[in-house]
Protein backbone atom coordinates (compact mmCIF):
# COMPACT_ATOMS: atom_id res chain seq x y z
CA UNK A 1 0.00 0.00 0.00
CA UNK A 2 1.44 3.48 -1.07
CA UNK A 3 2.49 4.91 2.26
CA UNK A 4 0.71 8.27 2.05
CA UNK A 5 -2.55 6.01 1.68
CA UNK A 6 -1.49 4.19 4.80
CA UNK A 7 -0.85 7.22 6.81
CA UNK A 8 -3.98 8.95 6.03
CA UNK A 9 -5.78 6.48 6.68
CA UNK A 10 -4.24 6.34 10.56
CA UNK A 11 -4.67 10.19 11.17
CA UNK A 12 -7.89 9.28 10.13
CA UNK A 13 -8.53 6.42 12.94
CA UNK A 14 -6.35 8.64 15.43
CA UNK A 15 -9.03 11.55 14.81
CA UNK A 16 -12.08 9.06 15.01
CA UNK A 17 -10.72 8.19 18.57
CA UNK A 18 -10.54 11.17 19.73
CA UNK A 19 -14.04 11.79 18.94
CA UNK A 20 -15.04 8.96 20.19
CA UNK A 21 -13.21 9.54 23.48
CA UNK A 22 -14.07 13.70 23.89
CA UNK A 23 -15.60 13.41 27.08
CA UNK A 24 -19.50 13.85 27.06
CA UNK A 25 -19.73 16.90 28.29
CA UNK A 26 -17.47 18.99 26.68
CA UNK A 27 -18.78 16.94 23.40
CA UNK A 28 -22.42 18.18 24.29
CA UNK A 29 -20.82 21.94 24.96
CA UNK A 30 -19.73 21.91 21.86
CA UNK A 31 -22.52 20.67 19.65
CA UNK A 32 -25.45 22.66 21.56
CA UNK A 33 -23.55 26.04 21.36
CA UNK A 34 -22.69 25.78 17.53
CA UNK A 35 -26.19 27.00 16.19
CA UNK A 36 -26.00 30.19 18.13
CA UNK A 37 -25.51 32.19 15.09
CA UNK A 38 -29.04 31.70 13.94
CA UNK A 39 -31.60 34.61 13.59
CA UNK A 40 -34.43 34.38 16.25
CA UNK A 41 -37.16 35.46 14.47
CA UNK A 42 -36.11 33.58 11.10
CA UNK A 43 -35.88 30.33 12.51
CA UNK A 44 -39.30 30.77 14.68
CA UNK A 45 -41.43 31.62 11.32
CA UNK A 46 -39.79 29.41 9.36
CA UNK A 47 -40.25 26.38 11.79
CA UNK A 48 -44.06 27.83 12.59
CA UNK A 49 -44.70 28.01 8.60
CA UNK A 50 -47.53 25.10 8.22
CA UNK A 51 -48.03 24.71 12.52
CA UNK A 52 -51.73 23.10 13.42
CA UNK A 53 -51.64 25.74 16.06
CA UNK A 54 -53.77 29.06 16.07
CA UNK A 55 -50.28 31.47 16.76
CA UNK A 56 -50.20 35.14 17.35
CA UNK A 57 -47.36 37.46 16.80
CA UNK A 58 -45.67 34.34 15.11
CA UNK A 59 -45.36 32.25 18.13
CA UNK A 60 -48.02 32.80 20.61
CA UNK A 61 -50.58 29.85 21.37
CA UNK A 62 -54.15 31.50 21.00
CA UNK A 63 -55.76 31.96 24.19
CA UNK A 64 -59.23 29.23 24.58
CA UNK A 65 -60.57 30.86 27.61
CA UNK A 66 -60.19 34.45 26.49
CA UNK A 67 -60.71 36.44 23.34
CA UNK A 68 -57.14 38.22 23.42
CA UNK A 69 -53.74 38.36 24.99
CA UNK A 70 -53.55 39.59 28.35
CA UNK A 71 -51.24 39.43 31.38
CA UNK A 72 -51.99 41.99 33.62
CA UNK A 73 -52.25 40.92 36.97
CA UNK A 74 -50.85 38.20 39.00
CA UNK A 75 -53.04 34.98 38.03
CA UNK A 76 -51.14 35.51 34.90
CA UNK A 77 -47.88 34.83 36.81
CA UNK A 78 -46.26 32.14 38.74
CA UNK A 79 -46.57 31.86 42.52
CA UNK A 80 -43.60 32.34 45.11
CA UNK A 81 -42.41 29.66 47.21
CA UNK A 82 -41.29 29.91 50.80
CA UNK A 83 -38.28 31.00 49.85
CA UNK A 84 -39.62 34.32 47.94
CA UNK A 85 -38.57 32.72 44.95
CA UNK A 86 -40.89 31.96 41.85
CA UNK A 87 -41.03 28.28 40.88
CA UNK A 88 -41.96 26.88 37.25
CA UNK A 89 -42.77 23.58 37.80
CA UNK A 90 -41.70 21.87 34.38
CA UNK A 91 -41.22 18.54 32.81
CA UNK A 92 -39.08 17.65 29.56
CA UNK A 93 -40.43 14.97 27.02
CA UNK A 94 -37.89 12.32 26.54
CA UNK A 95 -37.59 12.67 23.04
CA UNK A 96 -35.07 15.34 23.54
CA UNK A 97 -31.44 14.11 23.33
CA UNK A 98 -29.00 14.28 25.94
CA UNK A 99 -27.75 17.47 23.75
CA UNK A 100 -31.01 18.87 23.22
CA UNK A 101 -32.06 18.81 27.12
CA UNK A 102 -28.66 20.41 28.15
CA UNK A 103 -29.59 23.37 25.51
CA UNK A 104 -32.77 23.91 27.14
CA UNK A 105 -31.15 23.44 30.95
CA UNK A 106 -28.58 26.14 29.94
CA UNK A 107 -31.56 28.11 28.71
CA UNK A 108 -33.60 27.79 32.25
CA UNK A 109 -30.13 28.47 34.02
CA UNK A 110 -30.04 32.25 32.08
CA UNK A 111 -32.85 33.12 34.39
CA UNK A 112 -31.48 31.70 37.68
CA UNK A 113 -28.17 33.07 37.40
CA UNK A 114 -30.14 36.92 37.14
CA UNK A 115 -33.47 37.04 38.01
CA UNK A 116 -35.55 35.34 40.95
CA UNK A 117 -36.72 32.61 38.36
CA UNK A 118 -36.55 29.20 39.22
CA UNK A 119 -37.15 26.50 36.81
CA UNK A 120 -37.88 23.06 38.91
CA UNK A 121 -38.89 19.64 38.25
CA UNK A 122 -42.40 18.95 38.67
CA UNK A 123 -43.56 16.76 41.27
CA UNK A 124 -46.90 17.34 42.23
CA UNK A 125 -47.72 20.58 41.31
CA UNK A 126 -51.07 21.21 39.36
CA UNK A 127 -49.56 24.29 37.11
CA UNK A 128 -46.58 23.58 35.12
CA UNK A 129 -44.85 23.46 31.69
CA UNK A 130 -44.01 20.44 29.74
CA UNK A 131 -41.35 20.68 27.06
CA UNK A 132 -42.62 19.20 23.97
CA UNK A 133 -41.12 18.23 20.70
CA UNK A 134 -44.20 19.62 18.78
CA UNK A 135 -44.78 21.55 15.26
CA UNK A 136 -43.53 24.43 16.09
CA UNK A 137 -41.59 26.81 18.60
CA UNK A 138 -44.00 28.45 20.70
CA UNK A 139 -46.17 28.84 23.99
CA UNK A 140 -49.07 30.78 26.08
CA UNK A 141 -48.76 33.91 27.27
CA UNK A 142 -48.26 33.55 31.37
CA UNK A 143 -49.63 30.74 33.79
CA UNK A 144 -52.79 29.17 32.24
CA UNK A 145 -53.30 26.46 34.78
CA UNK A 146 -52.66 22.65 34.90
CA UNK A 147 -50.39 21.71 32.24
CA UNK A 148 -49.12 24.12 29.76
CA UNK A 149 -47.18 23.58 26.61
CA UNK A 150 -44.10 25.35 25.65
CA UNK A 151 -43.23 23.11 22.16
CA UNK A 152 -40.13 23.19 20.95
CA UNK A 153 -39.56 21.29 17.82
CA UNK A 154 -36.68 19.47 17.15
CA UNK A 155 -34.00 20.43 14.24
CA UNK A 156 -36.07 23.99 14.53
CA UNK A 157 -36.31 25.44 17.88
CA UNK A 158 -33.91 23.92 20.36
CA UNK A 159 -31.56 27.16 20.27
CA UNK A 160 -30.60 28.67 23.50
CA UNK A 161 -32.26 31.49 22.30
CA UNK A 162 -35.43 30.49 21.27
CA UNK A 163 -35.44 28.27 24.21
CA UNK A 164 -35.12 31.61 26.36
CA UNK A 165 -37.46 33.61 24.04
CA UNK A 166 -40.18 30.83 24.36
CA UNK A 167 -39.88 30.52 28.11
CA UNK A 168 -39.92 34.55 28.41
CA UNK A 169 -43.61 33.83 27.10
CA UNK A 170 -44.38 31.27 29.73
CA UNK A 171 -43.13 33.73 31.99
CA UNK A 172 -45.93 36.54 30.91
CA UNK A 173 -44.46 38.53 28.69
CA UNK A 174 -44.95 39.89 25.28
CA UNK A 175 -43.04 40.86 22.15
CA UNK A 176 -41.22 43.86 22.73
CA UNK A 177 -42.02 45.18 19.12
CA UNK A 178 -46.06 44.99 20.10
CA UNK A 179 -45.56 46.89 23.36
CA UNK A 180 -48.41 49.98 23.49
CA UNK A 181 -45.58 52.25 23.03
CA UNK A 182 -43.49 51.09 20.57
CA UNK A 183 -44.42 53.67 18.00
CA UNK A 184 -42.15 55.57 20.08
CA UNK A 185 -39.16 53.81 19.40
CA UNK A 186 -40.39 51.64 16.01
CA UNK A 187 -41.46 52.69 12.68
CA UNK A 188 -43.47 49.69 11.42
CA UNK A 189 -43.15 49.19 7.06
CA UNK A 190 -46.32 47.76 6.98
CA UNK A 191 -45.67 47.78 3.10
CA UNK A 192 -43.27 45.80 3.54
CA UNK A 193 -45.46 43.16 5.17
CA UNK A 194 -48.40 40.67 3.97
CA UNK A 195 -51.75 42.08 4.30
CA UNK A 196 -52.68 38.42 5.78
CA UNK A 197 -49.05 38.72 8.06
CA UNK A 198 -50.26 42.53 9.39
CA UNK A 199 -51.88 40.75 12.80
CA UNK A 200 -48.50 39.41 14.00
CA UNK A 201 -47.32 43.34 14.64
CA UNK A 202 -50.82 44.81 16.16
CA UNK A 203 -49.72 46.53 19.23
CA UNK A 204 -51.02 45.03 22.66
CA UNK A 205 -52.49 46.70 25.64
CA UNK A 206 -49.02 46.16 27.68
CA UNK A 207 -48.04 46.87 31.07
CA UNK A 208 -44.65 48.33 30.50
CA UNK A 209 -43.50 48.49 33.94
CA UNK A 210 -42.04 52.01 33.71
CA UNK A 211 -39.31 50.45 31.35
CA UNK A 212 -38.11 52.01 28.17
CA UNK A 213 -38.37 50.50 24.82
CA UNK A 214 -35.15 48.07 24.72
CA UNK A 215 -34.54 47.25 20.51
CA UNK A 216 -31.98 44.76 21.99
CA UNK A 217 -34.48 42.48 24.06
CA UNK A 218 -35.09 38.89 23.55
CA UNK A 219 -38.33 39.53 23.13
CA UNK A 220 -38.08 42.22 19.99
CA UNK A 221 -38.28 40.38 16.44
CA UNK A 222 -35.38 41.24 14.16
CA UNK A 223 -35.61 43.77 11.24
CA UNK A 224 -37.19 41.81 8.22
CA UNK A 225 -39.39 39.65 9.82
CA UNK A 226 -42.35 38.85 7.97
CA UNK A 227 -41.30 40.74 5.26
CA UNK A 228 -42.86 39.80 1.77
CA UNK A 229 -39.25 39.67 0.31
CA UNK A 230 -35.99 38.93 1.62
CA UNK A 231 -34.13 41.49 3.49
CA UNK A 232 -37.06 44.14 2.98
CA UNK A 233 -37.02 46.00 6.20
CA UNK A 234 -40.45 45.55 8.17
CA UNK A 235 -39.40 47.76 11.71
CA UNK A 236 -37.24 50.18 12.10
CA UNK A 237 -36.05 51.14 14.85
CA UNK A 238 -36.05 54.78 16.03
CA UNK A 239 -34.32 57.77 16.00
CA UNK A 240 -31.31 55.33 15.72
CA UNK A 241 -32.36 53.22 12.21
CA UNK A 242 -28.68 51.24 12.28
CA UNK A 243 -29.81 50.22 15.98
CA UNK A 244 -29.54 46.70 16.16
CA UNK A 245 -32.63 44.56 17.24
CA UNK A 246 -33.44 41.03 19.26
CA UNK A 247 -30.42 38.99 20.61
CA UNK A 248 -29.51 35.61 20.95
CA UNK A 249 -27.82 35.00 24.09
CA UNK A 250 -28.55 36.25 27.64
CA UNK A 251 -30.97 37.94 28.84
CA UNK A 252 -30.01 41.84 28.12
CA UNK A 253 -30.05 44.50 31.01
CA UNK A 254 -33.42 46.12 30.51
CA UNK A 255 -35.14 42.96 30.35
CA UNK A 256 -34.19 41.54 33.93
CA UNK A 257 -35.85 44.10 35.71
CA UNK A 258 -38.73 43.40 33.66
CA UNK A 259 -38.88 39.84 34.58
CA UNK A 260 -38.48 40.50 38.64
CA UNK A 261 -40.41 43.83 38.87
CA UNK A 262 -43.98 42.33 38.14
CA UNK A 263 -42.97 38.89 39.95
CA UNK A 264 -41.84 41.25 43.08
CA UNK A 265 -38.59 40.77 43.41
CA UNK A 266 -36.16 43.43 44.70
CA UNK A 267 -32.69 42.37 43.06
CA UNK A 268 -30.97 39.61 41.35
CA UNK A 269 -31.44 36.31 42.59
CA UNK A 270 -28.61 34.09 42.20
CA UNK A 271 -28.85 30.10 41.16
CA UNK A 272 -29.04 28.19 44.48
CA UNK A 273 -30.76 24.97 42.71
CA UNK A 274 -29.93 22.30 39.84
CA UNK A 275 -31.75 21.86 37.00
CA UNK A 276 -32.45 18.58 35.94
CA UNK A 277 -34.20 16.38 33.74
CA UNK A 278 -37.61 15.61 34.42
CA UNK A 279 -38.69 13.47 32.01
CA UNK A 280 -42.59 12.71 30.53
Amino acid sequence: MDPRASFSILMLLVGFSQAVFLPEQELADLLVTQPENVDITTKILETNNGSTEVLLEGDLVFPKTRNALYCFNNNCFWKKNANNLVEVPYIVSSEFTYYEKSTIQKAMTSFHSKTCIRFVPRSSQVDYISIENLDGCYSSLGRTGGKQVVSLKRGGCVYHGIVEHELNHALGFYHEHTRSDRDQYVRINWQNISPDMAYNLQKQNTNNQNTPHDHSSAMHHGNTALATQHGQETTTPTPDASAQTGQRQEPPNIDIPRINKPHGCRSRGSCLCDVTDHLI
